[in-house]
């Protein structure tokens, strides 16, 4: 189970610890989504003894890095550690490393004159330090990996579901399979959405199965990134990220309007709360685009925008969902409207990337007066526009998503919901198609859709 803990693929860790050419590695992702524990596996994968300065706890391990000289660092930190660091032994790991941002900068001598020593950096409130810095970041001698929460098929590996895992990664379209199976899937992807993908969340469920110590370890989650407001906000400002904080659970899923949030803030004052909190990566804007070509991002409208939550599990805890209330109900796009659908895709989109790639979502909506429209997401594969709609339930109109691939030409859409896997052909003027998935095929979504261009 411990491997499953980083949404991070493993893999990807271990390619670049074993590379020649690896430069220092800063691990980016809110609190709690298992960077730590990724960078404590990936020393103990290694047999590399691991080196831990955490710089919040105590900001006077900065001045270790006063020199430019990582030999002399490295020197520094051996006393201070009263551990040796060599290459090849020693994993060396600058924690919360936006409390000390300067120490960025001298990275750079460490990938030029000790590039042979493994070197993961991690900060949960890095994006603000990165955002406000004032000095020459080492361009072209660092990279990034981004974490966020655990999929849904890591979550059944997790609590012992593999044989399941493996099915999902071979399925192919057209594959029979029993409807017990898909009636099972059904039911641990209700689990899934009210237990989250935060490791902490998780690792309580495999081992107890139990709900109430979930929504603890959720509530006590939540709690953290409050604490943290007073870390990046004035005492006044604070009060504001809470309020929005709160509020932000009910703006999921739907174009965000600064008046619905609070009618008596400034737009402005709303705006700056809302980046402050993706710069926590607590939430994440789901940005309008107009869809006419390749990349998705050239075409965005900053204006116009929508809201994704870090974790599901998070989200059904700050809208008060138990397990019952799902557990209860046969169509998950009866739940709260079929926002925790979209959230669960979503998130899952976002990270649907090479690990290396900063997420990033759109979508689609045309506002014309005699004919409004919306695709909930959409994302490129393979140079290849593919809308997604997600409908949860068996059944729902598709009429945004019809009209969408016939304004753009395109050739294929997916919709997400909770029957199996099928495909539908249009031939009317200009022929397209329709894949429709359940919703627990969201990791495969780009081979399956690849396999219908």
């Amino acid at each position: 189970m411990a491997n499953n803990l980083s949404r991070v693929m493993f893999k990807d860790l271990l390619a670049w610890a074993k590379r020649d050419n690896r430069k220092p590695l800063i691990l980016r992702g809110a609190r709690q989504v298992g960077k730590s524990t990724s960078v404590k596996l990936l020393a103990e994968a290694l047999n590399l003894k691991l080196v831990t300065l955490d710089f919040e706890r105590f900001p006077a391990l900065a001045n270790l890095f006063t020199s430019n000289d990582p030999y002399a660092i490295t020197q520094l930190i051996s006393l201070q550690t009263n551990q040796s660091i060599k290459a090849g032994e020693a994993l060396l790991f600058l924690d919360e490393i936006q409390a000390a941002p300067k120490i960025l900068a001298t990275l750079r001598y460490f990938y030029e004159e000790m590039p042979e020593l493994h070197i993961v950096c991690a900060g949960s409130l890095l994006e603000f330090a990165l955002e406000e810095m004032q000095f020459s970041m080492p361009v072209g001698r660092i990279e990034y990996m981004y974490l966020g929460p655990m999929s849904f098929e890591e979550f059944l590996v997790a609590i012992n579901e593999k044989r399941l895992c493996d099915f999902l990664n071979k399925y192919s379209l057209g594959d029979p399979y029993p409807t017990s199976i898909h009636e099972k899937l059904l039911q641990l992807l209700k689990i899934y959405m009210i237990v989250g993908g935060m490791p902490e969340a998780v690792r309580h469920y495999a081992d107890n199965r139990d709900f109430m110590e979930v929504e603890r370890t959720k509530n006590t989650i939540i709690s953290t990134y409050k604490d943290d407001f007073s870390k990046y906000a004035k005492d006044k400002d604070e009060l504001r990220l809470r309020e929005v904080f709160e509020k932000i659970s009910l703006s999921i899923a739907c174009k965000v309007q600064y008046s619905k949030i609070n009618p008596n803030v400034r737009s402005a004052v709303i705006a700056n709360a809302l980046h402050k909190l993706s710069l926590a990566r607590v939430l994440y804007l789901v940005q309008h685009t107009a869809c006419n070509g390749i990349p998705l991002g050239a075409e965005i409208n900053e204006k116009i925008f929508k809201l994704t939550f870090l974790d599901v599990g998070l989200l059904s805890t700050q809208l008060q969902l138990s397990f019952l209330d799902l557990n209860t109900i046969d169509e998950l796009n009866f739940v709260n409207s079929g926002v925790m659908a979209e959230q669960f895709v979503g998130q899952h989109l976002l990270y649907d990337h090479l690990s290396y790639e900063t997420p990033s979502l759109y979508y689609w909506q045309r506002e014309k007066q005699s004919s409004q429209a919306e695709v909930d997401y959409v994302i490129s594969e393979r140079q290849h526009i593919i809308p997604i709609e997600v409908k949860a339930g068996k059944t729902g109109r598709l009429r945004s998503l019809h009209l969408f691939l016939q304004e753009k030409q395109l050739p294929l859409g997916v919709r997400f919901c909770s029957q199996i896997a099928a495909v539908t052909e249009k031939t009317d003027q200009q022929p397209y198609k329709i894949l429709s998935l359940p919703l627990y095929l969201i990791g495969q979504i780009r081979r399956l859709a690849s396999s219908e261009q």
